[in-house]
């Protein structure tokens, strides 16, 4: 856990696992009944993190493709229930939370997806994609949505005479902001940002980056920002936590990291960021390939990769310990 004096937690994410089960079809259940060696198939997709975010803080976070990054998000965002573990907002458990508290929490924390066209319903005008949801929960009454959109619209940069378009006649970078538009539309404390601009051309990425600062300083809001793009998460996060096959690996301040990663893992991804400096020398990308969710290796998940294991790597897990003053390292080096 990273403690934080200064700042009061608004998300606390408490050993949170989450497996998805495949069950044995019919069939499988007669072959294994007549001694097939087949089985459910479990895919371990985040194991026993645990995480504190800060009020007005954008943590980062960052991990190859298959790692559970998304799958976090979602758990903490209520997509997904956790496995085991508990998802707590301002200190309250949410799972325990009824009625009305309930609802206030599940709308204090909103999720922006990574593809916009796939997440907005197409049958939908953005003036009831943005304005159906806070009518529905009571944020704004029925006679007055029409302004409150326009008002979400031009704070998002849309104009308001677009309203009553649908999502496909939007460029794709209007989509993502109609995305963070219908997010803000409940007042959200919180929003967990799911690869939200990786799917945008590289100068409509800078500005729903800058978008996403200003509405940070002018709404006070709290990001998770997950993220593969290590250059995008250097610009806009105070703190990175790296993630590999479903464990948190290493949490860090943003500068310290990018200065000085401690991880194997986070030292290898590092060196292949694209750096003025370093364009003479010839990409090397992280040797291997993350091993499957379904059987992954014993002790460190990253042992079969990392160039510094040891015996001891592949038969302990190693514990994500501090190792400097808010630095956090899950590596059998530090100890």
């Amino acid at each position: 856990m990273d403690p934080n004096a200064q700042k009061q937690s608004i998300v606390t994410i408490n050993q949170i696992s989450k497996r998805f089960v495949k069950s044995l079809d019919l069939a499988g259940r007669i072959a294994q009944r007549f001694g097939a060696d087949i089985r459910e198939e479990i895919v371990y997709a985040v194991d026993k993190v645990s995480l504190e975010i800060q009020d007005g803080e954008v943590v980062g976070l960052v991990g190859e493709s298959g790692c559970g990054k998304s799958t976090l998000g979602r758990v903490v965002a209520g997509v997904h229930e956790p496995s085991d573990g508990k998802v707590l907002f301002r200190g309250q458990e949410i799972d325990s939370l009824t009625g009305q508290d309930a609802q206030a929490a599940a709308l204090k924390i909103q999720m922006i997806f990574q593809d916009p066209m796939s997440s907005l319903n197409p049958r939908m005008r953005v003036q009831d994609i943005i304005g159906e949801a806070p009518v529905v929960h009571g944020v704004v009454d029925s006679k007055d949505i029409t302004n409150y959109v326009e008002e979400i619209m031009l704070r998002v940069g849309l104009d308001p005479s677009y309203a009553r378009r649908y999502p496909h006649q939007f460029s794709g970078g209007q989509r993502q902001r109609i995305g963070i538009a219908r997010a803000l539309a409940v007042q959200p404390d919180f929003l967990v940002c799911d690869e939200s601009v990786a799917a945008l051309d590289v100068s409509i990425q800078a500005q729903v980056l800058n978008l996403f600062m200003r509405l940070r300083e002018e709404l006070n809001l709290t990001y998770l920002f997950i993220s593969h793009d290590l250059g995008v998460v250097e610009h806009l996060s105070d703190r990175v936590v790296i993630m590999y096959l479903g464990r948190v690996v290493e949490i860090a301040p943003t500068s310290e990291l990018f200065a000085d990663p401690n991880h194997p893992y986070t030292q290898a991804l590092l060196a292949e960021v694209p750096r003025l400096e370093t364009r003479q020398r010839k990409f090397a990308p992280v040797k291997g390939e993350i091993p499957s969710p379904i059987d992954p290796p014993s002790g460190c998940h990253f042992h079969p990769r990392c160039p510094q294991a040891s015996a001891r790597c592949r038969e302990e897990i190693p514990v994500l310990r501090e190792i400097a003053q808010k630095r956090f390292s899950a590596c059998h080096l530090n100890s």
